[in-house]
């Protein structure tokens, strides 16, 4: 096995700016509706409620650790962004576990289960939360048997690297889950997080807007529609600026 983690593409700004849009629009985030009735009323809207990154709703002590160091090693750190880590990536993930998506809300969860194409969504008869468990679990007691005892997060950055590249290629067997299948969930995201709105925990100080480029939630652009193939120099501006 190799002990060197290699990215899906050459650059770290490649990866993820190839999933920015994707993560924007297919967020695991919910937002609030307005409830009642017509006609409107100023302040009648229940906002969504801003990420307390102090507080852990979902994931143990020891699940955090794992985590940290989980989406640091995906996204790591670079001289001009913060890594996985700093940008709040396992806040963003702890507060989606602990809410609807976290629990399959809105997903049919009934059987038969078996194995699908990539087409035809999730098959597994595990919610989100179940699959982090088990497998933050299962990792744990791997990483323990291997390698002398110790944590995951406690592993050397070429040890931590060879883990998840087995992960990724499915020569790392997790008892309880597909090792592969968490990976891929853990990669989703973890992107998601640093390109969500910073109201969610992740995307902390809009690192990953800032990034790529992305405004974030201006008002309007109309006074940039008809400016071509220009670049949009607007500081981002975060939903939590807002509230």
């Amino acid at each position: 096995m190799s002990r060197e983690f290699k990215p899906r593409v050459q650059s770290r700004r490649q990866v993820l700016a190839a999933g920015a849009a994707l993560a924007a629009l297919s967020s695991s985030v919910r937002a609030e509706t307005v409830a009642g009735k017509l006609p409107w009323v100023p302040g009648a809207a229940s906002p969504p409620q801003p990420v307390d990154p102090n507080v852990w709703k979902f994931f143990t002590p020891e699940e955090v650790s794992a985590v940290e160091a989980l989406v640091e090693r995906l996204i790591p750190p670079d001289p001009q962004t913060p890594g996985g880590k700093e940008a709040g990536c396992a806040v963003f993930i702890d507060g989606q576990l602990a809410g609807p998506y976290g629990a399959a809300e809105g997903l049919y969860m009934e059987g038969p289960f078996a194995e699908g194409t990539p087409q035809q969504g999730l098959q597994a008869q595990a919610t989100p939360a179940q699959t982090y468990r088990t497998a933050l679990k299962s990792l744990d007691a791997y990483v323990h048997a291997h390698f002398a005892g110790k944590s995951f997060a406690a592993l050397a950055a070429a040890d931590q690297d060879a883990v998840m590249l087995g992960l990724d290629h499915g020569t790392v067997a997790l008892d309880g889950v597909n090792g592969k299948r968490f990976f891929d969930l853990l990669l989703q995201n973890t992107m998601e997080g640093f390109f969500a709105d910073p109201l969610y925990g992740g995307n902390r100080n809009m690192v990953g807007w800032k990034m790529i480029g992305f405004p974030g939630a201006h008002y309007d652009y109309r006074d940039y529609v008809e400016q071509h193939n220009r670049k949009l120099e607007l500081e981002p501006i975060s939903i939590l600026s807002r509230l």
